[in-house]
Parts: structure tokens; sequence; C-alpha cells
């Protein structure tokens, strides 16, 4: 029976429920059987016609990831259901069976609680820095397929490559761009600030959605003290620029900083920044402080497992262990990557800026590595970054900070084959060149196929037509289940379930 297929294809959504490919093929499958049961012939034209409706409008509020035409799309999507709905009673009452009169009954009721879950869980996404030190990367416009399919909203540029931002307008990806080092010095001068902002910034909005300027890149860290001097004149002559353009309140002005800014990292509560850094580091919370920005910081619980893998255990890193107890506050860490951003949390708290939003810029695992770098393999890769995408999935934040959104930028898209350094640095990448995953994250990609644009340049970057197919068999399926600005509802787990229970009911019922 064609009612078993809609059964299987509902446990297929519980298992695999944050593929929304999967989710809404479970949708429309229960739908189109409502449609072709025993009583086809009962149901008129127009309930098939808005049915129709209904299965576009899902699909368009999923696609969607710009946050006035979504809103649009739920307000016509719940037009659509209440059509449904309607017209299934009007139907309902035209028919003498009780029985089916309370099958219909029970039909709109699963529609409606599996459309309020898809909604609920619609404005998921996954932000990825976008790297471009290669001189194999396929095209910008080769790339969107890429994203799209992994379930990208958001990425981080180290520059601003013009043949990217082009080619990424009107796709409702949401862009950081960035301002490399050796323009710092140049950005000092208000005019060419400015100038920069409108070659840069201006000229791509609102096509291409930029909301952000990465002023720098791990600057403080790399003891020149020119650099370091130019860093937040530059920022606040960006952030002039913007506010003279009108374009302040879309996007903001925010640098990125190693873990190296800290003198103190264990326990977390005991972290401190360098004292060194502490008068530009107040300076910069003092600009964050002031016009909202975020204060972002590159966590690499990779790189402090390479430094001392004798005294640091993998599975605390690859947040697999029991874990530490902090003795300072008490609170349970059972992963690095917590304790390190709760160590800047409690950093940022000693210089009295408990209040400026922390986020993370990047991070990730290399899958190759050199003979001394401990820890650089696709295993421990694909745990690492399974791991953190199932752990922002949940939406908890730091034992520190319960309620934070994470936001965390997962490094990096491309494996990049020109970046210098050891062999790490042109391995953390999750995808080739070809857009062939480097190991199995359960995205749903091929490769990028034939490619006949040409291959990207070498440019941007510092350190740090795809088809989807059916779930690799085996393992976990992490899919593109990262942080997001707004936050899932509560009560989003709970429709989901009994939407699940309600349309297992009705398809065994037939």
């Amino acid at each position: 029976m064609r009612f078993l297929q809609a059964l299987h294809a509902n446990f297929f959504i519980l298992f695999g429920r944050f593929s929304f490919h999967i989710h809404l093929h479970g949708v429309e499958m229960l739908l189109l059987e409502l449609l072709d049961a025993g009583w086809r012939s009962h149901f008129p034209v127009e309930l098939r016609d808005v049915a129709v409706l209904y299965c576009l409008s899902i699909s368009l509020v999923q696609l969607n990831s710009h946050y006035i035409i979504f809103t649009f799309l739920l307000l016509l999507h719940l037009c659509c259901v209440s059509s449904l709905f309607s017209t299934l009673l009007r139907t309902t009452n035209s028919m003498d069976s009780t029985l089916l009169h309370h099958h219909h009954y029970i039909s709109a009721l699963a529609l409606f609680l599996f459309s309020a879950s898809l909604l609920l869980t619609a404005a998921s996404s996954f932000a990825i820095n976008y790297g471009q030190i290669a001189n194999n990367l396929p095209h910008p416009e080769s790339v969107i397929p890429l994203v799209k399919s992994i379930g990208a909203t958001r990425l981080k540029l180290y520059d601003a490559d013009p043949r990217v931002l082009k080619a990424f307008a009107n796709t409702g990806v949401e862009f950081i761009v960035g301002i490399g080092n050796e323009y710092l010095a140049n950005m000092v001068d208000p005019k060419q600030a400015q100038a920069w902002v409108k070659t840069n910034v201006q000229c791509y909005l609102p096509a291409t959605k930029i909301t952000s300027i990465a002023v720098g890149n791990e600057v403080l860290t790399f003891n020149d003290s020119t650099l370091s001097y130019n860093l937040l004149p530059a920022m606040e002559n960006i952030h002039t620029a913007l506010v003279s353009l009108n374009l302040d309140k879309q996007v903001m002005v925010t640098t990125a900083h190693n873990l190296g800014i800290l003198e103190v990292s264990y326990p977390p509560s005991a972290g401190a920044f360098r004292r060194d850094l502490t008068q530009k580091l107040s300076c910069i919370l003092d600009f964050h402080c002031k016009v909202g920005s975020p204060f972002l910081i590159n966590a690499y619980p990779y790189f402090a497992y390479k430094a001392n893998p004798k005294e640091i255990k993998l599975d605390f890193v690859l947040f697999e262990g029991s874990g530490i107890v902090d003795t300072g506050s008490g609170l349970h860490y059972d992963n690095m990557f917590h304790a390190q951003i709760d160590a800047a949390h409690s950093a940022m708290e000693k210089l009295g800026y408990k209040n400026v939003c922390l986020q993370i810029s990047e991070t990730g695992w290399p899958s190759k590595g050199d003979g001394d770098e401990a820890g650089a393999s696709p295993e421990n890769a694909r745990k690492y970054n399974g791991n953190l995408l199932k752990l922002i999935s949940e939406k908890k934040g730091t034992p520190k900070r319960p309620n934070m959104d994470l936001n965390v930028y997962v490094f990096a898209l491309f494996n990049e084959n020109q970046k210098p350094g050891p062999t790490s640095e042109r391995n953390f990448g999750l995808f080739k060149p070809d857009g062939t995953p480097v190991y199995n994250l359960g995205f749903n990609v091929t490769g990028l196929g034939s490619m006949n644009s040409p291959p990207s340049s070498s440019s941007g970057g510092n350190s740090g037509g795809n088809t989807p197919i059916s779930l690799p068999a085996g393992g976990p399926p992490y899919l593109s289940i990262t942080a997001d600005d707004a936050e899932r509802l509560p009560i989003g787990g709970a429709l989901f379930v009994l939407c699940l229970i309600v349309s297992t009911i009705l398809a065994l019922q037939f």
C-alpha cells in the first residue's frame, strides 16, 4: 500500500529531521496519499488546486532566508493552510460517511501540525568561512548550488571579492566582508575608508546582503606595533563612513582575534587578556559597546591539542569526553570549545564588558597534517565538525552563558592549496575544490560536476549544479543544523512529535 510509503517517509523525517528536503518530501507524500486514497473521487478540483498551492508555499518558505521575504511567504503559507483546512471541512460536510468525516478532520489537523513544525524550523541556517587562497577553486557562480545544498545562509570572506559578491546577488546569503591587514594603514585616512565602503559595500547593496565588515584579522597577535596601532582608527573610520552613507544600521564593523590574546585560559573562570594588550582590547570593546557590533574570536581546540597532545585528552576536544569542572565557578565543561569561549567571556568581564556580544568567527579541524601535527586526520575532523554542528543545533550556549547564540562560522568551505604554513593549513575545508566532501558529514551533495567557469584566482583568505542525493548509509545525519540569528521556538520539537504521531495514526487507519 502506498500509505506505507507515507508512514515510511514520516519515520525518515524523524531520523533525518534537519534535512528539509526529506521533511518536505514527507509532507508532500502524505498530502498526495490523502488526495489519492480510496475516496479520491470525493475531492473537488478546488481542494486539489489549494493543495498544490500549499506544497508550493512550503517550498518557497523553506528555500528563502531573507527575513522580510520569509515573513511574507510565511503569511502566504498560513493563508494556504487556512484555505486548505476550510476546503477540507466543506468537503467533509458534503459527505455521508461519518468515518470519512473524521478522517478529513484528522487530515486537516495533521497537515496543520506539519506546517507548524516546518515553519518553526525553517529559519535554521549554516554559517561558514569562504577562503580563497588557492588556484584550483571553482568560480563563485558554481559555488552557489553547493552553498544552497548544505543550507548555508551566511558566508564570511577575507576580502570583498567582486566576483563572489556579484555572483551571490539576490540569493539571500548574508556576507561578512573583510579588509586585509595590509590595507589597515590606508583606512586610517577617513577619505580612503569612505572610498573603500563605497566601492566594496555600498555598490553591492541591497542585492547582495552584506551585514558586517571585518577590519583586519588576528591583528593584535602579529606583534606588529604599527598594525596594532592602526586597527581601532581603521574600525572607527569604516564605521563613520557607514554612518555618512546611512548604512550603519544594516552593516556592522568588527574584527576577529585568535585566542593568543588571552594570557590565562584555564580554568575558564580565570580567563584574562594579555597585560600588554589590555589597553588596546579595552578600547576595542568600548567601540563594540558603542556601535553594538560583536566581539569576534577564532576558537580552535585543535591548536591546543596539537601543542600538547600528551596532556590534553583527544575526546575532550572532540566533544566526546566526560569533561572537567571549573574549580573557580563550579561549572562543568564537557568540551574544550565551550571552555575556550567562556575563558574569553571571563576576560571581557574583568575589563567591565560583560554585555558585549561574543561570537565565533572561525573554528574547525584539519583533515590532514604533517607528521608532527597530532590529531590532523579525516576521522577526527569528521568527529569535531559533526559534533560541533550537533552541539550548536541544541541552542544551549555555554555553561557560563547558557542562553547565548553561538553564531559559529565553521572554517572552511574548501581546502586551500596555496595557504602558507604546515600541511594542516591547507586542509581545513569541508569540501575539495571539485565540490565533493573531504569526509562524510551527511551533507546531501555531489561534486560540482563539469565546471565551464574559470577557476578562482588566489584571493582573500587568512588563517583560519549540485544534485541532492539520498542520505548516506551509516553514520549520524549531521546535515546543516547550525546556529541561526532567530531563536527556534521551544514548542517546535513538541509540535513535530505530535505531528508525527497524528500523521502515523492517519496512515495506519487507511
